[in-house]
């Protein structure tokens, strides 16, 4: 099975600056993190994806030194230079900033960048929906910035609970020309029936609209090695939910690495879907990815 892995990381906190890796310690939904607190190189990740036949990959922004967005763009660049990965990348911008509009013509203008990602803020689970909250989905700053991702030909990555769905469905809707790619299979963190059904419900509304897709990754369970009991209804439902071809298969390398090593959650994935038929397993392991992230022959390693 040909695999691009639709979202990874890879970083080098001797020469660059994430602050969350580099210089404090943050509330993490697998609870301790301080084993990817490292440098993770391209090489590295090679080395986790050996015996897999990976030929490419979408590098997702790392919470790079919120400063300099551009710098991680320029590393990245590098890095492409050197081992022919990440394909394409959807890079780091602050949607609320008065500088948006420069980063995002930036961004736009680069070949390899194909979306970017902000996370909004989002309320937590029971609050009432905030319309106006500052950063949020509904923020008239926040979705200036969004207005201009059309134009300079770049896609979203949305990564926000499942309870923040309600919002990102109004956000797909009013702006029916950008893509929406929910990250991490909207964070079904609560196995419970109750939290399972809620989960649920909120992404069958997110699919609803035609603009959103989503990556199958970040599943992992605090405290759990990663399994397939664990993880196959959840994968099973966000596929049923979404269909075969607005699904994509991800790693979410080297964070899910807390949970299992690559070859346990690919091998996971492709064990979960061994009774879909050929044609779909290979649009949700590569060709999806390719498409929606509009990744062409050249920028593949097997290209």
């Amino acid at each position: 099975m040909q695999i691009i892995d639709a979202h990874h990381h890879v970083w080098d906190l001797a020469a660059n600056y994430h602050p969350w890796l580099s210089d404090r310690t943050v509330q993490f939904r697998y609870g301790d993190y301080t084993a990817i607190r490292r440098d993770y190189l391209p090489a590295y990740y090679l080395e986790d994806t050996a015996g897999f036949d990976v030929i490419g990959s979408v590098y997702v922004e790392a919470e790079w030194d919120p400063r300099d967005p551009l710098g991680e763009v320029e590393w990245v660049a590098e890095q492409r230079e050197v081992y022919r990965l990440p394909s394409v990348m959807v890079a780091q911008a602050w949607l609320d900033r008065e500088d948006a509009e420069d980063v995002l013509a930036a961004h736009g203008a680069t070949p390899f960048v194909r979306g970017i990602r902000h996370k909004p803020r989002g309320r937590d689970l029971g609050e009432a929906i905030d319309a106006a909250l500052p950063g949020s989905m509904g923020d008239p700053a926040w979705r200036r910035g969004y207005t201009m991702l059309a134009a300079n030909g770049l896609s979203f990555d949305l990564q926000t609970p499942w309870w923040n769905l309600a919002e990102a469905r109004r956000l797909a809707d009013d702006f029916p020309d950008t893509l929406i790619v929910l990250n991490h299979t909207g964070l079904p963190a609560d196995r419970s029936a109750e939290g399972l059904g809620g989960w649920r419900e909120a992404m069958s509304l997110f699919a609803g609209a035609e603009n959103a897709a989503l990556k199958i990754s970040g599943i992992g369970l605090p405290g759990r090695a990663w399994s397939v009991a664990d993880n196959r209804r959840v994968v099973l439902d966000a596929i049923d939910i979404f269909g075969p071809g607005r699904c994509m298969f991800a790693s979410n390398f080297p964070v899910d690495s807390l949970v299992g090593s690559f070859a346990t959650i690919f091998n996971g994935f492709l064990e979960i879907t061994a009774d879909f038929d050929a044609s779909e397993r290979t649009a949700m392991f590569a060709g999806n990815a390719r498409r929606l992230y509009r990744i062409a022959d050249a920028d593949l390693r097997q290209g």
